[in-house]
């Protein structure tokens, strides 16, 4: 599945929900598949008496994932041409995150089309935990 440009305006934006009541298994399933045993994900004890935080929070890479589902889900797989992202806040077990990206520009470059994306995605009180941008292959 390819999106079109007569599919797409400026503004036009989806929205849901990327995750219900994050698990503390998803954080170490995440360990495993990613290699990133880092205790912070996973070792209560260290978490809070070395680290100093409240409990231990999910991987970076996780959320990046986790978002990066909303776009492919909406531009298809493979399309993604550029994503990245900024972690601007601590993603704990028990939290609900939600995904919006919109479109910012419909555009050509070198005669192939494209989406530019802003995305944001926000926890259950609406504080944002990954701002970014992602730009998608599109049809003419």
């Amino acid at each position: 599945m390819t999106l079109s440009a007569s599919e797409l305006s400026i503004g036009q934006a989806r929205t849901a929900v990327l995750v219900e009541d994050l698990k503390r298994t998803q954080l170490v399933q995440y360990a495993g598949a990613s290699g990133d045993y880092n205790p912070l994900h996973h070792d209560e004890l260290y978490t809070r008496e070395v680290a100093g935080y409240p409990g231990v929070f999910a991987h970076g890479m996780l959320t990046m994932g986790i978002t990066g589902k909303l776009l492919t889900d909406w531009v298809g797989d493979g399309n993604l041409a550029n994503y990245g992202v900024r972690f601007v806040n601590q993603v704990w077990p028990g939290d609900t995150l939600t995904g919006t990206a919109e479109v910012t520009a419909i555009r050509e470059e070198n005669g192939e089309h494209f989406v530019d994306l802003s995305i944001t995605t926000t926890n259950q009180d609406g504080a944002p935990v990954v701002t970014g941008t992602a730009s998608a292959h599109i049809n003419a």
